[in-house]
């Protein structure tokens, strides 16, 4: 049996209206956002991917990660420089540079930056969509490096008011503990 032939029939024709991607973190049409007192670049979006996943480079700084959350999507995190406690179904352990972490759809999971140093972390969400949700809840920032902003009272209130309202929408709920 000719296994060229099945091969073909197994796999769908290339996509011609899909383009390779290639993204600069500092280029100019690049998007960075503050996101839970951390600048979140979006590398590559749902729109670039048909949907498939999303990749993020996430800057968070001591002190810095969300609260205990689960969402119905695959997420990994490739820890690239620094230290996090990263806590999964209620047991917490420190991981270090070098490490990827795969938390899969519907577990509870938070991570906080537990060192004096930012970390720096690759997360890919399967399929996409986080990355418009920390679009629209997050400020949005000039660069990767520009300092998270001061946000005021008011307007912590006003971003809490949209993440709630949101959160079915990007189908992510908060964890109380």
């Amino acid at each position: 049996m000719n296994t060229d032939v099945q091969t073909h029939q197994l796999i769908p024709a290339d996509d011609l209206n899909r383009s390779l991607t290639i993204v600069d973190p500092d280029g100019p049409d690049t998007r960075h956002v503050s996101v839970a007192g951390g600048i979140y670049t979006i590398l590559v979006s749902g729109a670039e991917t048909n949907g498939r996943y999303c990749l993020i480079e996430m800057l968070v700084p001591a002190g810095g990660g969300p609260p205990l959350h689960r969402h119905d999507f695959e997420e990994m995190f490739s820890l690239l420089d620094g230290e996090l406690k990263f806590t999964f179904r209620g047991e917490t352990q420190i991981v270090r540079a070098g490490l990827t972490i795969n938390v899969p759809a519907n577990a509870p999971h938070a991570f906080r930056n537990v060192s004096d140093k930012t970390a720096r972390m690759l997360c890919m969400c399967a399929p996409a969509g986080q990355e418009e949700f920390f679009a629209a809840v997050g400020f949005a920032v000039e660069s990767r490096t520009s300092p998270p902003p001061t946000p005021t009272t008011d307007e912590l209130v006003e971003k809490g008011k949209l993440v709630a309202s949101l959160l079915p929408q990007y189908r992510t709920e908060m964890v109380k503990t």
